[in-house]
């Protein structure tokens, strides 16, 4: 929580301003300060304010210790109960900071001890722990937890990134930190909100207040290199700030004559993530044909929700707002059924997809350390009313997945302080897009064969990226059928979306992350590849039409930029107006396995290449996430999903008692036919599972991909045929 204070501290933190997803009030994403290192170790006074800072802001009431300044919505968590005591502490601290404040750098402000004795019996309200999550790879946060005693004990230690360290070798760092090379020095970063979590279950005898552990964002680094998500999107975003400024300074804004390119000094990148999951009573006992029947009739999307679900939706967005992420709505998604109640009138049987939002970000770092923020206080709500969460992308085959739609945007601050939308066109009723909106989804498009692997990278995330749910299938963007009328293609990749009223509010929507996409690495690439395209749209000398006639190429036309034997624009129903045959053959095949996904990276070199360009995201942690979803993908196959599909196989057996009934008997032989196929060996023949497994070990993965995907076939025709021979007996 930001501190009020009467005198202005400048403790190198940004001023976290946003702007609302479906709204157009894009106008406050402005002034995100620079990112600097934490803090100089000769200015000692800074630490002071810093220290004391951070007390104020657990004594405040504070959740969110740093954030939002123009937040009006702060926690008072825990502070319900002791609000007399809490004023007579904040004046305290008041005028503490008013005796730091005039307070000059001496020896005497070395010592260890005049820290402690200047913040004497505010440690306690605080909490008992500091917690530095860093991000590997794969988007885990490491949790680092230190007593804060430890903190106050060796607090130049912590400042200067030497106290905090994590065995490397034991998170997603593949290639990178090995196990005989294994340290990561873990970085502050001031540039985000920093929270107290809180943990309700763990009361503190000697104040009666929720044990509380300061999570500061971190940096990781190993071989004195930053190696972390954390750092690639932060570099990333460094990148192409510097590099679009200078291409600014030298050829100007096309197609935006009431733009002075003289006249802009910075790069805002704006950003958000919607947040779906699925929401369970730990015993589900609803069959899928219950929730599929239940979607296709639309019966949840929108609906009111009820009993203890409806309180641990509002518990979770009171409490997203209490940690200064200012929540937006919640609401039921298309997926999940009606509750069943008890005897008694309790809700028995639970199972509802819901999804929550909350405002945009201008600092992508800031975007991402929120999404992650928001599971970890959505799953602890939902566990303190009794309900499980999943994340999962597709947590129940054959019924709606769970997304995390991502928005991006690039905006340019003038001289003059005002912000404009580099996607957005002079006049909003004449074009959909700017030249640099155009070059930017080009840049995307381009390049998402070599991105995809970073966007989904599990069989789970790719189960969900099929035909008919209104997941994308296809690397195709829409602009709208007419820049007068903005409509919104749900079916395609990655699309515009607008509000010809405000241009502040342009941005684009990809469809295809899920809750488990690292949100880190995902923007970086999603900023580079779009900034190779705005580079094209800069550099090109191309009009906005003719940008735009060149990403509405037919298949087979040739182009400066794109592929020839690609299409990447279509206004249509890109499931219901296009057979498979006709989207394969426009846009691409899609990838059905972790390991073709894997493919669609390392037969681009090129297009890899350049999203390597500036050494944001360098080419071997690339290769470092590659060879961990690689890893991860021949462990889950071999090691939980054949066996889930296993024990599948061994649950179907006959149920028939009636021999005189020859359709039981011929379809349960058919059921049993799969079964062999697919679990038992026998002398001359090895079964499915087993050649799969087989494959994986030799590392023929080309093979093992096919496997894959024949046992998907078979397991779905096997739980069909059962179902069908199951119905007809009683």
């Amino acid at each position: 929580m930001q501190i009020k204070k009467r005198h202005t501290l400048s403790i190198n933190h940004s001023k976290a301003s946003s702007s609302r997803h479906s709204s157009s009030d894009f106008t406050s994403i402005l002034n995100e300060s620079p990112w600097e290192r934490f803090v100089d170790k000769t200015k000692p006074l800074v630490k002071i304010l810093l220290i004391v800072a951070i007390i104020g802001g657990s004594i405040y009431g504070g959740t969110l210790l740093f954030g939002n300044k123009d937040s009006d919505k702060q926690s008072t968590e825990y502070a319900s109960n002791n609000t007399d005591h809490q004023s007579d502490d904040k004046e305290k601290l008041y005028q503490c900071l008013d005796d730091v404040a005039k307070v000059n750098p001496s020896p005497e402000t070395s010592d260890p001890e005049f820290y402690k004795k200047l913040i004497d019996g505010y440690d306690k309200r605080l909490g008992c722990y500091e917690k530095y999550p860093g991000i590997d790879l794969a988007g885990n946060d490491t949790d680092e937890k230190i007593p804060m005693a430890a903190f106050f004990d060796d607090y130049e230690a912590f400042f200067e990134g030497r106290a905090v360290q994590t065995d490397g070798s034991s998170v997603v760092l593949t290639n990178i930190a090995t196990l005989n090379n294994a340290r990561v020095d873990m970085w502050g970063d001031p540039s985000v909100n920093w929270f107290v979590d809180y943990n309700y279950e763990n009361i503190d005898e000697a104040t009666g207040l929720p044990t509380g552990t300061l999570r500061i964002p971190a940096f990781l680094m190993h071989n004195y290199r930053y190696v972390d998500s954390r750092s690639i999107l932060k570099n990333s975003c460094d990148y192409v700030r510097a590099e679009l400024l200078s291409l600014i300074k030298e050829h100007g804004l096309p197609g935006m004559p009431h733009v002075k390119a003289d006249d802009v000094v910075d790069i805002i990148f704006t950003s958000a993530t919607e947040l779906e999951f699925w929401v369970k009573t730990p015993s589900r006992t609803v069959t899928k044909k219950e929730l599929s029947v239940s979607q296709k009739l639309q019966e949840q999307y929108w609906q009111r929700t009820h009993g203890t679900v409806r309180t641990a939706l509002e518990q979770a967005v009171e409490r997203l707002d209490q940690y200064g992420m200012v929540a937006e709505m919640g609401h039921k998604e298309v997926g999940g059924v009606k509750a069943k109640l008890d005897e008694d009138g309790h809700e028995a049987v639970v199972l509802e997809q819901l999804e929550i939002d909350w405002k945009f970000s201008n600092n992508p770092l800031q975007t991402a350390d929120n999404e992650l923020q928001a599971r970890i206080i959505v799953r602890e709500v939902f566990r303190e009313n009794g309900l499980d969460v999943t994340f999962n992308a597709k947590p129940i085959i054959g019924v709606a997945g769970s997304g995390e739609h991502t928005h991006f945007g690039v905006m340019a601050k003038l001289k003059s302080g005002k912000v404009v939308n580099l996607f957005s066109p002079e006049d909003m009723r004449k074009e959909s897009a700017s030249s640099l909106g155009i070059g930017a989804i080009m840049g995307l498009l381009k390049h998402y064969e070599a991105i995809n692997p970073f966007i989904s990278s599990t069989t789970d995330s790719l189960n969900r990226l099929k035909p008919g749910f209104e997941a994308p299938v296809c690397i195709v963007t829409s602009l709208g059928t007419d820049p007068s009328e903005p409509s919104r293609n749900r079916t395609i990749l990655c699309g515009l979306i607008r509000d010809i009223d405000n241009p502040m509010a342009t941005r684009y929507e990809l469809r295809s992350p899920n809750p488990y996409t690292n949100t880190y690495t995902a923007l970086a690439l999603i900023f580079i590849s779009a900034f190779d395209g705005m580079k094209y749209a800069i550099t090109s000398g191309k009009t906005q039409a003719q940008l735009e006639a060149e990403l509405s190429k037919e298949v087979g036309e040739t182009s400066d930029y794109l592929a020839t034997n690609r299409a990447y624009r279509t206004e249509k129903d890109v499931f219901d107006d296009f057979t498979q045959e006709e989207r394969n053959q426009m846009f691409g095949v899609a990838p059905a396995t972790v390991w073709e996904n894997i493919k669609g990276y390392q037969n681009n070199p090129e297009l890899v290449e350049t999203l390597a360009q500036g050494n944001a995201f360098a080419k071997d942690l690339m290769d470092s996430f590659i060879a961990s979803i690689l890893k991860r993908w021949k462990l889950v196959l071999a090691n939980r999903l054949i066996p889930n599909n296993l024990d599948t196989v061994r649950s179907m057996v006959a149920i028939h008692t009636d021999s005189r009934n020859s359709v039981d008997d011929k379809r349960f032989a058919e059921v049993n036919d799969l079964r062999f196929y697919l679990a038992k060996d026998s002398d001359d023949r090895k079964s499915l599972f087993t050649r799969l497994i087989d494959a994986l070990n030799d590392g023929e993965y080309d093979l093992a991909s096919q496997l894959q995907i024949e046992m998907n076939d078979k397991m779905e025709e096997l739980e069909t045929k059962y179902a069908n021979y199951a119905k007809n007996i009683f």
